[in-house]
């Protein structure tokens, strides 16, 4: 499993950010992205934030939860999947299959 250090090596390479630019960005030090990126210390939540936005990725990303660092980032798709959750449970049974169908037709098209 990729930790979250390296992870955030990655989005902050990916950036080409140094670790002090990194530290300015989020007013900290260097020395502390330096320890997060070695795991020695763990950020919190709110410093898991900071990074997300000033990274371009999410935090889901920065803690393992994808290997994507685009994942999820367009809030509109965000506000949508949001809501869709908080739907009784057949219309988001039944929303999320009309979801998958149409998806897999953008698939089946794309492959011909």
């Amino acid at each position: 499993m990729t930790t979250f250090g390296k992870k955030l090596r990655e989005a902050r390479e990916a950036k080409s950010f140094s670790q002090a630019e990194l530290a300015r960005q989020i007013t900290s030090h260097h020395s502390i992205i330096g320890k997060y990126e070695r795991d020695e210390v763990k950020p919190t939540i709110d410093v898991v934030k900071k990074l997300a936005d000033v990274l371009e990725t999410t935090v889901g990303y920065l803690l393992g939860e994808s290997e994507d660092r685009e994942l999820l980032k367009d809030p509109s798709i965000l506000k949508q999947l949001n809501d869709i959750s908080k739907f009784p449970e057949q219309d988001k049974n039944c929303t999320l299959y009309a979801l998958d169908a149409m998806i897999n037709n953008v698939k089946l098209k794309a492959i011909q």
